[in-house]
């Protein structure tokens, strides 16, 4: 078996800081590169990137596999089926004290053939307006309306 055959030390390596977390009652965090191998709540993504909470108690049928982190955790009241494959993986890291392991994040290696990847769902990206676009719809003078909010907003009235 060569370099290139071996298995992968970070599923390993993140189930051990899981386990570190959870022995010394803190909470762990797992930082997320998001593209579309990634299944998390695109409305929660900023800057290409997530941190989820995998604590026993955000999370249900937690699962650190070799592949995939899976759980199902709620966001914003709302169910949702959470799942990440192992090499969008930044790092995992305790919140009370920062301390954990960062992992560099790489494409797939194997891309088509990791283990499990029938299993993923592809979810599409947030949707974006292109620069042309943009540029477009300020030729024509029209004011352009500004995005919705991806969160609902409370307006107070006396």
């Amino acid at each position: 078996m060569n370099a290139l055959e071996s298995p992968s030390t970070r599923p390993y390596l993140i189930r051990a800081m899981y386990e570190w977390c959870t022995d010394h009652s803190f909470t762990p965090y797992v930082a997320v590169k998001v593209d579309g191998s990634v299944q998390v709540p695109r409305e929660f993504v900023q800057g290409g990137e997530i941190v989820l909470n995998i604590s026993f108690d955000a999370t249900s049928s937690l699962q650190l596999g070799n592949e995939f982190i899976e759980f199902k955790a709620r966001f914003g009241g709302k169910p949702r089926d959470i799942m990440v494959p192992i090499h969008r993986v930044m790092a995992i890291y305790a919140r009370e004290n920062g301390q954990g392991m960062s992992f560099p994040v790489t494409d797939s290696p194997l891309n088509s053939t990791v283990l499990g990847m029938d299993k993923l769902h592809q979810v599409p990206n947030a949707p974006e307006a292109s620069e042309a676009s943009k540029s477009e719809s300020s030729d024509s003078g029209d004011k352009p309306v500004p995005p919705s909010p991806t969160r609902p907003t409370l307006t107070r009235i006396k």
